[in-house]
């Protein structure tokens, strides 16, 4: 039998796609290759998607001519077999608790002009799904509003932004007063401060010293080593807002501590579900151009969605680095297969032709994309969007926060990642177990909070870092590394990559978690990993 994925990519190869129907009635002529010319050849010139009633009417007598031959590519793959599974204990993750599900998707419409059709010479799609039933916009993104210059007010103004808007969340929850205004308390007494940390540093008799700052001054703040809350302090990292409530020095001078609170995900909060029985493949890391790019593990997973096992997947989240770059890190020309970075994206766009042609594509850049390195990034430039133009792919800057029919998830490449795995002891967070980290980012409600580390921050008008909103799912990449879990019923999943261990990665001691596609359902919030490697 003729595997009608390959009949999809021989349509693909002449500029068509087709309907499920018409792809079936050509996998199953006596002469497939006869049936496929016959039918391109009687197509109406103007047509961009062969139907049955084309095949039909070429098969009942058609003009003749001969079959072209099919991609060479697609005819040394066979469909291949359901894929394994990984379970939480194989990669190292916890494994995904009940949840109750709240159905709540919404029918917002395609957000932007950057969705919507689908685009031609690509594999067409051997189901026939409806798109009409699909809705997703995004509610967060730099694209288009950058507008910093690097000038000291922006960057007074970005901290304000994010201080306001985590402080917002923390008020409610103790007795804050100005840092001015515990100065002038005449004699102690309790008292609440919500600070950005701008100091931690431990004290001569081990206790640690916390200063926080708002918007009247700078605050410091005890905690002393014998309080439960100690450990807390483990978790700080600079820049971030808390709040601390104690009781002030009788000279007014100092927060002995008793509470730390961070802005974290309410306990009360109940993720939203789509309302139909539909999936997303969140992924991340393609490095198209590394010599160590996995093509055989892709062709794999693109074939798999071919099959009726992927007929739900109608969604593809790509969370950074679509191609290797060029110059990210020391002598990386020597490990790549491509060396000009727009013949990278043109590679990157040949690979995601493979893919169904009636599934929504989003993406986000990351840091080895040809975006600035600075966060938030905004999405690729139209150069790179036209490069990329395949299946009409939704482009956002990272982070972008998605609500895929109402499934809200927050897309973030993960460069801070590094940052949180080295500023934190082990067990808090760590690269064998990523979604650790992401649990710190999640409960600190912002994405990247430490300023003047290895992660470079951009000042903005506002800072589009903050978690204003809890997210349903949380998905990054960066790290090479495969991870999930759930923090307080929100999932934290790291896709890991499609790159084989560099020399660069073996030199520092990366040992990715490759060739793997996180499935996730959005009508129940379940999740299976697939291993194509």
């Amino acid at each position: 039998m003729e595997s009608p994925a390959r009949v999809a990519s021989a349509l693909a190869s002449h500029g068509f796609n087709a309907s499920r129907e018409a792809v079936t009635l050509l996998a199953r002529a006596e002469d497939t290759d006869a049936a496929l010319a016959l039918a391109v050849e009687a197509a109406p010139e103007d047509a961009l998607v062969l139907t049955a009633d084309h095949v039909r009417e070429a098969l009942d007598g058609g003009t003749r001519r001969t079959a072209g031959p099919a991609d060479a590519a697609d005819e040394r793959r066979s469909t291949p077999d359901e894929p394994s599974v990984a379970s939480a204990e194989s990669t190292g993750a916890e494994p995904p608790e009940p949840d109750p599900s709240v159905s709540s998707g919404t029918d917002s419409p395609k957000g932007g002009d950057d969705g919507g059709g689908v685009a031609v010479e690509m594999k067409g799609s051997p189901f026939d799904r409806d798109p009409a039933k699909r809705s997703i916009s995004v509610a967060q993104d730099i694209t288009g509003q950058s507008t910093g210059t690097g000038e000291y007010d922006d960057f007074v103004r970005v901290f304000r932004d994010r201080y306001e808007k985590l402080a917002g969340q923390l008020r409610g929850r103790v007795n804050h007063r100005p840092t001015d205004s515990l100065r002038a308390m005449p004699s102690g007494g309790d008292a609440g401060l919500v600070g950005m940390v701008n100091d931690v540093r431990s004290t001569a008799n081990g206790h640690w010293l916390v200063e926080l700052e708002d918007t009247k001054g700078v605050f410091p703040c005890l905690v002393m080593k014998d309080k439960g809350i100690a450990d807390l302090v483990d978790e700080l990292l600079l820049d971030e807002v808390i709040a601390v409530e104690g009781s002030v020095s009788d000279d007014g001078s100092i927060l002995f501590v008793d509470s730390i609170q961070f802005p974290e995900v309410p306990r009360t909060y109940q993720p939203s579900t789509a309302d139909r029985h539909v999936r997303a493949a969140l992924i991340s890391d393609v490095h198209v151009g590394s010599e160590e790019f996995m093509a055989d593990a892709w062709h794999r997973f693109t074939d798999w969605l071919h099959t009726d096992a992927a007929e739900r997947v109608e969604y593809l989240l790509i969370a950074g680095d679509m191609v290797e770059g060029v110059g990210v890190y020391p002598d990386q020309d020597e490990e790549l297969d491509i060396i000009d970075i727009y013949e990278q994206y043109e590679a990157f766009s040949e690979y995601l032709k493979e893919v169904p042609g009636d599934m929504e594509i989003l993406m986000i850049p990351g840091n080895h994309d040809a975006v600035r390195l600075a966060e938030p990034q905004p999405g690729f430039d139209e150069e790179l969007r036209d490069i990329m133009a395949v299946h009409d792919a939704r482009i956002h800057g990272n982070p972008a926060l998605v609500d895929v029919e109402g499934v809200k998830i927050l897309m973030y490449h993960g460069v801070s990642l590094d940052e949180v795995i080295a500023e934190l002891p082990e067990e808090k967070a760590s690269y064998d177990e990523p979604h650790k980290a992401m649990y710190q980012l999640l409960k600190k409600r912002h994405v990247a909070p430490q300023y003047g580390g290895h992660t470079r921050l951009a000042p903005e008008e506002e800072d589009y870092l903050v978690m204003e909103e809890v997210p349903d799912v949380f998905h990054t990449g960066h790290v090479h590394k495969l991870g999930w879990g759930k923090y307080r019923r929100v999932i934290a999943v790291n896709s890991g990559c499609w790159q084989a261990q560099t020399a660069f990665q073996k030199s520092v001691n990366i040992d990715p978690d490759a060739g793997f596609a996180p499935i996730l359902d959005l009508d129940t919030l379940e999740m299976q990993v697939h291993d194509f490697n």
